[in-house]
């Protein structure tokens, strides 16, 4: 069992930045991938950065790259999200997943962890 706790949310102006963060524990050592998704109000789940504990480049979604950076402590068992040049369209809830393996890390249905979530509020 894998626990994950975010943290970091909350309200901004667009343009602005927010670091989420996301704390694991529990069978952490068996992890292969962690990821941060986002679902608005009214829309779908969708992924938005996925950190590979190998060190492989991370995946991202198109509509955050070149604004978005993940990254990871594997000796804290940490996930970060740095996010900048917020948009509106960035306003969501956002969750930390994990996944135990590799071949699964884009398969995005397949991640079994999942935090409560953290929100983040972008104002035009």
């Amino acid at each position: 069992q894998v626990q994950l706790v975010e943290s970091g949310g909350g309200s901004v102006a667009a343009g602005g930045s927010l670091r989420l963060s996301c704390a694991a524990s529990g069978y952490t050592g068996s992890l292969s991938c962690m990821g941060w998704f986002r679902q608005a109000q009214g829309e779908p789940r969708e992924a938005v950065a996925i950190a590979y504990r190998s060190g492989a480049t991370p995946w991202y979604d198109d509509s955050v790259k070149g604004r978005f950076t993940v990254s990871q402590d594997s000796a804290a068992n940490a996930l970060y999200l740095q996010m900048n040049s917020l948009k509106p369209e960035d306003t969501a809830m956002y969750y930390c997943a994990a996944v135990q393996v590799e071949r699964y890390c884009r398969d995005f249905e397949r991640f079994g962890s999942w935090g409560q979530g953290t929100q983040v509020t972008v104002s035009s």
